[in-house]
């Protein structure tokens, strides 16, 4: 590959990568990505109302649990595989 050509690409990947952060942040979204699949999964919302962007509030008395709030639960999680996860063995191979 030309050395011009080189520069010109990674320019161009360094701008997609940037612009791909600042669409997902603002979209709320993170991103997890390994050689096994792309992970896309919601944040919550920092202007929600009723959270106020820490994603749920306790309820309860002696045995409190944590409740979701709807601006980050009720959207769904997009995943795309790449290689398969190779299989773990019931026994060692010895």
């Amino acid at each position: 590959m030309r050395p011009r050509t080189a520069v010109l690409l990674a320019a161009v990947v360094s701008a997609s990568v940037g612009t791909a952060a600042a669409v997902l942040k603002a979209g709320h979204w993170r991103l997890h990505a390994d050689q096994h699949r792309i992970e896309l999964t919601p944040r919550p919302l920092r202007s929600c109302p009723d959270c106020r962007g820490t994603g749920g509030w306790w309820v309860g008395g002696a045995n409190p649990e944590m409740e979701s709030c709807g601006c980050w639960v009720n959207r769904p999680e997009l995943r795309i595989r790449l290689l398969p996860v190779p299989a773990w063995p019931d026994e060692p191979p010895f």
